[in-house]
């Protein structure tokens, strides 16, 4: 059994990214691995500041809120992370951007335990959710480069994303293409999904399926 973090990074607790996100914990559960669904905004509340300035004479983040919770409790424990956001102006939600913005005070060599931290970021499963009103396929296309690129960073895999449409509460269900399935297989499938992001030194057979 695995640990899946599943980050809802929208304030709208009932809202269509919130929806993706309840669907993708049901496949992890029916999977039979734990879900760990967490609401963004009960843990962060501070956006990434200078580091020279309100860092800790011991190194630790100055930031005055549960960021060190979530990520020591919930973050790093985990296998994998389903992230879940809507649109906002062409990118992800401000929470999540800042979600990664503030991992840099635990990673910074400053940090006195991030040897530990980046360790621990390394190599994990990682899907995307996205609920937006606009279906036209470039309005999630700098979303999904943006997460691609810090998964490369933390060399992790991006083992999926779901895109549904939809504006009012709910109204993701409605979609035509069924994002809400999707997003429960996503969850499901979260690895054992193949995934064919090679690098120059991936050793593959010639082969996407054996």
């Amino acid at each position: 059994m695995k640990k899946v973090l599943i980050l809802s990074s929208s304030p709208r607790r009932t809202g269509n990214s919130a929806t993706l996100a309840e669907a993708a914990a049901k496949g992890v559960t029916d999977a039979g691995h734990e879900a760990d669904f967490v609401y963004l905004d009960d843990f962060m509340t501070g956006m990434l500041r200078d580091c020279r300035i309100c860092r800790h004479d011991s190194g630790d983040c100055g930031i005055q809120d549960d960021y060190r919770r979530l990520l020591f409790d919930h973050v790093l424990p985990a296998d994998g992370w389903i992230l879940a956001t809507p649109l906002y102006w062409y990118g992800p939600s401000g929470a999540l951007k800042t979600f990664y913005d503030r991992m840099f005070c635990y990673v910074a060599r400053s940090h006195p335990e991030h040897a530990e931290v980046v360790a621990r970021l390394l190599g994990k499963r990682t899907g995307l959710l996205i609920a937006c009103e606009e279906s036209y396929p470039n309005a999630t296309a700098p979303l999904i480069s943006q997460i691609q690129e810090i998964c490369i960073h933390l060399r992790q895999e991006l083992a999926g994303t779901v895109i549904g449409v939809g504006n009012s509460r709910g109204e993701v269900r409605l979609d035509p293409t069924d994002p809400v399935g999707r997003a429960e297989r996503l969850g499901r499938e979260l690895f054992t999904a193949r995934v064919t992001d090679f690098r120059l030194d991936t050793e593959r057979s010639g082969k996407v399926w054996s």
